[in-house]
């Protein structure tokens, strides 16, 4: 069994090939997957810790478990992160656990590798301005990501409530040679913007649809629970509206208020990401039309990526059944 850290989870995921990779395997089907397990306790205060299961499994060729575990006081009680999380793919044929791997690394990699796939399919390919709405920690994985798929960017804009990590982030991309600056009006920003991209905890939406310019690809990753949402209803309303998998619309809040208030439908969704690769639905139409990829993940995304990530680690070419 191998134990995979931070670092080498980064090495073996560069985006060219974890990206292509994650394209091919939508080419087939959904390896077999089952509601996440959810338990959690009271902790005095605040939101509950949580443990939280993810299980995939396709039969014969690989099994992962994805384990997160979120106890919110954590950084204020003992100084350490409050999320945490690993993997476990086991060989399929065997049951053997072939891998135990860093979860925050996969993560990262993950979702800015899910958002970069959308934006190749979805964005112009002459965009020149990317905006960042959020500085977190997944924030300079996506930049990065985006900045793969489409090299004509030339520019960073980071928009964040809190200044100070705007600028942080900002001069952790330009010691990258990346073209990054702080946005300081989110409002101008939006309205300038060819790709953006919006990391955030926010429950109240911030990136407002009438000031998108005609071209615009926005990339949602936040609004993860059915309190969350990033965009307003103009968003929606202006553009063709892709998700990475159906089940993304059934638990974020970006979907279930409109949806409850006829805003828009299902029906109003165009495709995800299974359609778009196999070309069941088109992309982008033409190149003034606005278009919307919802990042919702997913353990169908955590299998494409672990069995990526060991495949490269046994140097054997990537296979799934998924896409067979």
């Amino acid at each position: 069994m191998k134990l995979i850290d931070a670092e080498r989870v980064h090495q073996l995921l560069e985006y060219e090939g974890l990206i292509n990779a994650i394209e091919v395997a939508h080419l087939g089907g959904m390896p077999k997957i089952s509601d996440r397990l959810i338990y959690s306790q009271e902790n005095g205060g605040g939101h509950p810790d949580a443990v939280i299961i993810l299980p995939a499994w396709e039969p014969q060729e690989g099994l992962l478990c994805k384990l997160v575990t979120s106890f919110p006081n954590n950084q204020a009680r003992h100084g350490v992160s409050n999320v945490n999380s690993i993997y476990a793919f086991s060989d399929g044929n065997t049951g053997i656990t072939e891998a135990i791997i860093d979860g925050e690394a996969m993560i990262f990699r993950k979702t800015s590798a899910d958002s970069a796939l959308g934006s190749r399919l979805l964005s112009r390919e002459d965009s020149r301005t990317m905006l960042m709405i959020g500085a977190g920690a997944l924030a300079p994985y996506l930049v990065r990501a985006h900045l793969s798929v489409r090299p004509s960017l030339e520019k960073v804009r980071i928009w964040n409530r809190t200044r100070a990590n705007a600028e942080k982030l900002a001069t952790l991309l330009r010691a990258e040679d990346v073209p990054a600056e702080v946005a300081d009006d989110l409002d101008e920003a939006v309205a300038g913007a060819d790709i953006i991209s919006s990391a955030t905890m926010a429950s109240t939406p911030h990136l407002k649809g009438r000031l998108l310019r005609p071209g615009t690809h926005v990339d949602l990753v936040g609004s993860f629970t059915p309190e969350m949402r990033e965009a307003d209803d103009d968003v929606l309303t202006r553009a063709a509206v892709f998700v990475d998998h159906r089940q993304t619309t059934e638990r974020s809040g970006e979907f279930l208020d409109p949806y409850a208030r006829g805003i828009i439908s299902p029906t109003d969704i165009c495709g995800d990401m299974f359609d778009l690769c196999q070309k069941k639905v088109p992309g982008r139409t033409s190149a003034d039309q606005i278009t919307v990829m919802k990042n919702g993940g997913g353990a169908h995304m955590d299998y494409y990526v672990a069995k990526y990530l060991v495949d490269r680690l046994h140097g054997r070419p990537f296979r799934t059944k998924c896409s067979s």
